[in-house]
């Protein structure tokens, strides 16, 4: 590893303010968490899908295609998974640095990789959305046939089910996907973006 005294970052005259004026809104991480199954990367596909429509730069980190790039070194493991999301974090804050709302779907179970990510970036800028959804619904759908392999010893540290999952204490927003339609739940989000001021920049 590298010694960090030898690491001297470089600060260019543009900021992360002028960058939000140039785009015409405020940036931040929106940050996805719950389940497998639960619909998080659906969720914030149609999110991503509604801002662009609202003129709005934006982009989604889904947590497979992570791990078929940046992450693909990583494994189940606590520490992995703990490190997945500093990797995730660390990418997600050079977004909001370019002005971007970046959305990021990643089931992240341990509250302390969450708060991380909060301490990593500026106050209102971390969005923490819990996918909220029962396990047996997540586990009907298993759209991956994840949760069958998990049940059946093939696939070990599976969240839920032999790894633990930490519900948010205090999430700026719930959305309960076995309750709500996929519209309702957007609509959740979008209003408290508009509600916070987040799709415009104050002058």
């Amino acid at each position: 590893m590298i010694d960090q005294k030898f690491i001297i970052p470089h600060k260019g005259r543009v900021t992360k303010r002028e960058r939000q004026k140039l785009k015409g809104h405020r940036s931040a991480i929106i940050w996805f968490t719950g389940l497998s199954g639960s619909g998080k990367s659906t969720l914030a596909h149609s999110v991503e899908e509604r801002l662009i429509s609202l003129g709005i730069h934006t982009y989604v980190l889904d947590g497979d295609n992570v791990r078929r790039g940046l992450n693909r070194d990583l494994g189940f493991s606590a520490e992995d998974r703990k490190e997945n999301i500093r990797r995730i974090g660390e990418v997600a804050k050079l977004f909001v640095d370019a002005g971007i709302i970046v959305l990021s779907a990643f089931i992240s179970p341990y509250r302390e990789d969450r708060k991380f990510v909060r301490s990593i970036v500026e106050e209102g800028e971390f969005i923490e959305v819990y996918v909220k959804c029962p396990l047996e619904v997540c586990e009907q759908r298993d759209v991956k046939g994840l949760y069958k392999k998990a049940r059946e010893g093939i696939i070990k540290n599976f969240t839920g089910i032999d790894d633990p999952y930490e519900e948010p204490e205090n999430p700026e927003i719930i959305v309960e996907t076995d309750k709500e339609s996929l519209e309702e739940s957007v609509n959740k989000i979008i209003n408290y973006l508009k509600e916070n001021r987040y799709l415009e920049v104050e002058s």
